[in-house]
């Protein structure tokens, strides 16, 4: 009787800190870092939403889309964003890498066909794609590109907004970001943001 009652008192006492921790930590502490972030950088706090117009907003009515996730491009003027491997394509509800190893036929077959379709679209030898244009990133949602994957959709972009690949330059380089903390990653260039500055320099024109 005493062993069975031992174990109802410590059974009790592991539920209460289950139950103190998950109102801590798991309602608590989420509801007070995002209203810290709310106030002090509320366009981060809501998804760092974008208009059209390239304003900032938190809005998701009037959202072209995030700054933070990458989203499917089907207008071959603009720049193209990198493989998705979530649901669709930038599936925020599903968000995951391939899983494939770097073996795996499913992977090298999808490389091959991927390096095939962009040398043709930028009319380029296969063996001048970069790694980032025929593979998904961890998350599947990363939303940036390298300067060199930029740079290879220049003369297509440009000819097909009616710009020079200088001007198109250009906003590559105003859109491209540096390395995290000077030291961190590889310099990287925004996709939705920099077709949203190509849009408007092509109205422009």
């Amino acid at each position: 009787m005493k062993d069975v009652y031992s174990l109802f008192r410590f059974s009790l006492a592991g539920l209460r800190v289950l139950v103190a921790a998950t109102l801590l930590l798991g309602i608590a502490y989420p509801l007070a870092v995002f209203g810290i972030a709310a106030v002090i950088a509320p366009w981060q706090a809501n998804g760092s939403l974008v208009t059209a117009s390239g304003r900032h907003t938190t809005d998701v009515d009037e959202a072209a889309g995030s700054a933070i996730v990458g989203q499917v491009v089907d207008d071959d003027a603009l720049f193209q964003n990198r493989p998705s491997a979530t649901g669709d394509g930038y599936d925020m509800l599903s968000t995951y890498g391939s899983n494939w190893g770097p073996e795996a036929p499913e992977l090298i077959k999808d490389i091959k066909q991927r390096k095939a379709e962009i040398a043709e679209r930028e009319s380029i030898d296969p063996s001048q794609v970069p790694p980032d244009a025929v593979t998904a990133s961890g998350s599947g949602l990363d939303p940036d590109i390298s300067v060199a994957y930029a740079e290879l959709q220049v003369p297509r972009v440009a000819e097909a907004n009616g710009l020079t690949e200088d001007e198109v330059r250009t906003l590559v380089d105003d859109h491209t970001s540096g390395r995290t903390w000077g030291v961190l990653g590889e310099p990287h260039v925004d996709v939705l943001l920099l077709n949203i500055a190509v849009q408007q320099a092509a109205s422009r024109s």
